[in-house]
């Protein structure tokens, strides 16, 4: 079971802010094409992986990093500063 987090618009999009899901996923990329699986809501979310950032228990990574022991995956737009 892990926990997956939507920020921003990715959260608009999907309309809820966080769920824990049943994943067999072995990779972000893994987990981001099952969720892009399950409703146009999340295709819609993640139809362009380089609009968004990612997080593995609170720490920046990449699509293709394992989620071999991880409890929770953030998905964020690039923050800009001010």
């Amino acid at each position: 079971m892990i926990e997956v987090l939507y920020f921003a618009w990715v959260r608009e999009r999907i309309g809820i802010p966080r769920e824990r899901i049943e994943t067999g996923a072995k990779t972000v990329a893994d987990l981001v094409e099952e969720l892009q699986r399950r409703e146009d809501r999340y295709a819609a979310a993640f139809e362009d992986l380089r609009a968004l950032r990612v997080a593995i228990d609170q720490e920046l990574t990449d699509f293709s990093a394992s989620l071999e022991g991880a409890r929770e995956v953030a998905f964020f737009p690039p923050m800009t500063g001010g």
